[in-house]
């Protein structure tokens, strides 16, 4: 998928968890709702960091593109270590280690460790990394080119202090799901997990299909693309990602969006 399906799917993804969260006895409070669908949307772009030319590895610039090129070289060095003869040889990282339920869990709970430990910048500086996803993602035409990078950056940042400063009063969510004291925001690793596998089952439905389940084996091969009937794929980009799931995407947030607030 291209990173604005992604996005979106992230989104309707937590939207659609708050929805089942109210449902189960634990509403969110509407900034943990807000809040936790632009993190899955900016989360849903980040299993990219593995290709140079995706929306996450140019989204910090420098910075980025230089991380992009460690997690390339790191997905290729585990793939070629843990490849069994039926995976066929590659010559990068794409698709690989990102790509893995393993991966998600790990992202996420390293996320949710950070929080609770690293205090109040620490959130910040998780929250404005995925703003600047969310943003780079879901308004993809409008902040297309280098010239913009600024702003986008300047958006999320106060987005991410307002965000914070809400968050931060009682009862408003620091503290949801999640109750006892030094538990604040140890709830932000579940959107970062949640849009990590979003994205994968994604990839899935396209023609390469994605090793959601590596390292556990699946016959001849530990990293088995995952995915539906051949004939039910689709390539990246293609109009049935635009004309039919994207449309789905915001319609199925929208819908989990209003259960969750119990508008209908």
């Amino acid at each position: 998928m291209m990173g604005p399906a992604h996005s979106l799917s992230g989104a309707a993804a937590w939207l659609g968890v708050g929805a089942a969260a109210a449902a189960a006895g634990h509403p969110m409070p509407w900034p943990v709702l807000l809040a936790g669908a632009l993190i899955c949307a900016g989360a849903a772009l980040a299993p990219d960091l593995d290709h140079k030319a995706a929306t996450i590895s140019r989204a910090f610039g420098p910075v980025s593109r230089w991380l992009c090129e460690i997690v390339d070289k790191l997905s290729y060095a585990v793939y070629k270590a843990t490849r069994k003869p039926g995976d066929p040889r590659r010559s990068g990282g794409h698709r690989t280690l990102t790509h893995t339920w393993l991966w998600a869990v790990l992202i996420g709970s390293g996320t949710a460790v950070l929080a609770i430990t690293g205090g109040r910048w620490a959130v910040l500086a998780i929250l404005f990394v995925h703003m600047v996803l969310a943003i780079e993602g879901l308004l993809w035409r409008a902040t297309r080119g280098s010239s913009s990078d600024v702003l986008v950056w300047l958006l999320a940042a106060t987005s991410a202090w307002i965000l914070a400063g809400i968050l931060d009063q009682p009862g408003s969510g620091a503290d949801w799901l999640f109750t006892e004291p030094g538990q604040e925001y140890l709830w932000l690793g579940l959107p970062i997990v949640l849009g990590a596998l979003v994205h994968d089952i994604g990839d899935a439905l396209t023609v390469s299909g994605c090793p959601i389940l590596w390292p556990i084996p699946v016959g001849r091969k530990r990293w088995y693309p995952v995915g539906p009937p051949k004939a039910m794929r689709f390539r990246a980009g293609s109009w049935v990602e635009l004309k039919v799931l994207m449309p789905v995407f915001m319609l199925l947030g929208g819908v989990g969006c209003a259960a969750a607030l119990n508008v209908i």
